[in-house]
């Protein structure tokens, strides 16, 4: 019997613990609902420079492309999904547009809706969307294969100019535990990261 691919890929979670490890403090951690942002605030916590999504699909990306705009000295990097990646495709097509040097995407693609049931996406059989972003304007994409490679690239990403997009195949692995976590309280202190008082 042939060995399952999907079980030799890296974690998610992983690799989330190598970017808040390679992350200098100024860098903006947006993380998408679901996994992304479960994984992240179970192994950042209360990183003063991360904005967890909560219960709107498919918005990090464009809520990254935002900060990157505003907060041009300091680099971004989203966390998100493939179905909610599939979701907004337009965000890629935007930020290839506008092409913002500061912000990198890292999209988790595990090949299926995990939290609902595991059914499979597009991205197991025909969808490819490093070259969807490369086709967007993106032109700095990448498909790192494991842990090493993923590093490298990140590195790459915070050091060069972008936009840049990691698309990375990962293990379909549960997130971790869950937090409860208050939008507010999220919106105030990533407010306070970013030197703003609120209205």
């Amino acid at each position: 019997m042939a060995a399952n691919p999907s079980l030799e890929r890296p974690e998610r979670a992983d690799l989330t613990r190598r970017i808040v490890d390679t992350a200098a403090d100024d860098v903006l951690l947006v993380s998408g609902i679901g996994n992304a942002s479960f994984d992240l605030r179970a192994i950042a916590g209360e990183r003063p420079g991360n904005f967890y999504m909560l219960g709107s699909m498919g918005q990090a990306i464009s809520i990254g492309l935002g900060l990157a705009l505003a907060q041009p000295e300091r680099s971004v990097v989203v966390m998100e999904g493939e179905g909610s990646v599939l979701l907004n495709m337009s965000a890629l097509a935007t930020i290839g547009m506008v092409a913002p040097p500061n912000l990198t995407l890292v999209i988790w693609d595990n090949e299926q809706w995990q939290i609902t049931g595991g059914q499979r996406l597009s991205t197991a059989e025909s969808c490819d969307l490093a070259a969807v972003a490369t086709a967007c304007g993106i032109q700095n994409s990448a498909t790192p294969a494991n842990a090493d490679e993923f590093v490298q690239a990140l590195r790459y990403a915070l050091d060069a100019p972008g936009p840049h997009a990691l698309v990375t195949k990962i293990a379909p692995t549960p997130g971790l535990p869950p937090q409860r976590d208050d939008p507010v309280a999220i919106k105030l202190n990533f407010m306070a990261d970013l030197g703003l008082a609120p209205d």
